[in-house]
């Protein structure tokens, strides 16, 4: 259809009184010392319980390739996890949750990890996609702080899979360059739901031979499609580890994001949809950090740039902005913005065992929010925590998700 494109080129381990260890966060005065509050809902009953607060620890676009049996060695190659890549050809015609159908649509796909281990889907935010981490070096990747060899997602225990998300920016089929215009925030491309990426993975997991997964871990969007997955085919997945992701969004996150859209969009009718993207972008790293942060990094004083004053977090924002228009299309950005705030599940038909991980300083998401989903949740755990780094929290806690993960996921089979 006009607008789209194809490529370029098990057990459960409840959380109880379960604390993380790591170095302290030089902000881990102003944060310490909450309760923990974990929720235990089931069809009956729901229990709450106060215990000690966990301390508070300080894309690029790939390329299409067929699939390969392993990359070439990297620098440390005795770290290096096997790795298996390559790009889904979809049904001829994959109708959409909302209406319209995408035809002859792509997927691409990664699985890096110990060949033959418990297979873990990680999913993040609009701006992630499959290369969770790098086996060549684990250390780049976008959730390498939690994903890689000895991480809290471990690939030597785990085989972890990542795919290009529907309508966004890496290999998998999304809108054409360009199709952001006046008529339409979206362009021509159809609206992408969560429960659309969902089917995308299940039909993934029947391309690669997998009856069901070990495990679904998402922050951000990612924890939506998780949600949306785990309701649609619960017989798919044993676990779900869902971090700063509600079952629909709160309408001042949805305000926000509309907001964006709509800078992006009266710049695309200017013939500027990139430069309206750095500007949305710079506006949403506004929410996805804490106050508390950004007042620690750029209190300083403003410089003067010829006639005018350059502050230092305005500085900080736009280079952020600029960073991600190099890496993402303003065309992708609306159709996914515009999918987080059609996310809908019903939580109450989500039987798969649950960890809901809220943050505290999350500004997208609040607690209250995810302290709902959990009581909603058949088999819900809530844990939460503090983070200076606030929505993005599930990027940076490395040490404080240690110990949500292992108790979450259990022993590998």
């Amino acid at each position: 259809m006009s607008g789209q494109r194809g490529p370029r080129g098990a057990s459960w381990a409840p959380l109880v009184g379960m604390d993380a260890t790591g170095p302290p966060s030089p902000w881990a005065g102003a944060l310490r010392g909450r309760p923990v509050r974990l929720c235990h809902p089931d069809a009956e009953h729901r229990m709450n319980l106060s215990v000690e607060s966990v301390p508070i620890i300080t894309p690029r676009v790939p390329s299409v390739r067929p699939p390969v049996p392993a990359e070439p060695p990297g620098p440390d190659a005795s770290r290096a996890d096997p790795v298996r890549e390559g790009v889904l050809a979809m049904p001829a015609v994959f109708p959409l949750e909302h209406g319209g159908e995408l035809r002859d649509a792509r997927l691409a796909w990664r699985l890096v990890g110990a060949a033959g281990a418990p297979v873990v889907c990680a999913l993040g935010g609009i701006s992630a996609n499959r290369e969770i981490c790098l086996a060549s070096d684990p250390r780049n990747g976008w959730w390498s702080e939690i994903v890689g060899p000895g991480g809290a997602l471990d690939t030597d225990e785990y085989q972890v899979l990542g795919f290009d998300y529907l309508g966004g920016s890496g290999d998998s089929t999304g809108p054409e360059p360009g199709a952001a215009g006046p008529t339409a925030e979206r362009g021509v491309f159809p609206s992408i739901s969560s429960y659309d990426q969902a089917e995308a993975l299940a039909q993934l997991l029947d391309h690669l031979g997998l009856a069901s997964l070990a495990a679904i871990a998402g922050g951000s969007y990612g924890g939506m499609v998780g949600l949306a997955f785990a309701e649609r085919y619960p017989e798919r997945v044993a676990r779900l580890i869902v971090i700063g992701a509600p079952d629909r969004s709160h309408p001042l996150a949805t305000a926000w994001r509309s907001v964006q859209r709509r800078i992006v969009s009266l710049a695309a009718a200017c013939g500027q949809a990139q430069e309206g993207l750095k500007v949305a972008r710079a506006l949403a790293m506004t929410t996805y950090r804490s106050a508390a942060e950004l007042a620690a990094r750029f209190g300083g004083t403003a410089s003067r740039d010829g006639q005018r004053f350059v502050f230092p977090v305005e500085e900080y924002l736009f280079a952020r902005g600029c960073d991600y228009a190099t890496r993402h299309r303003a065309e992708s950005f609306l159709t996914l913005s515009e999918s987080i705030d059609l996310h809908r599940v019903d939580a109450s038909r989500v039987f798969v065992p649950t960890t809901v991980v809220a943050v505290r300083e999350d500004q997208l998401v609040p607690l209250e929010d995810l302290r709902a989903l959990a009581a909603r949740l058949p088999h819900g755990r809530l844990h939460e925590i503090s983070s200076i780094y606030g929505h993005d929290a599930f990027l940076k806690e490395s040490y404080q998700l240690r110990g949500i993960f292992r108790a979450a996921l259990g022993s590998p089979k």
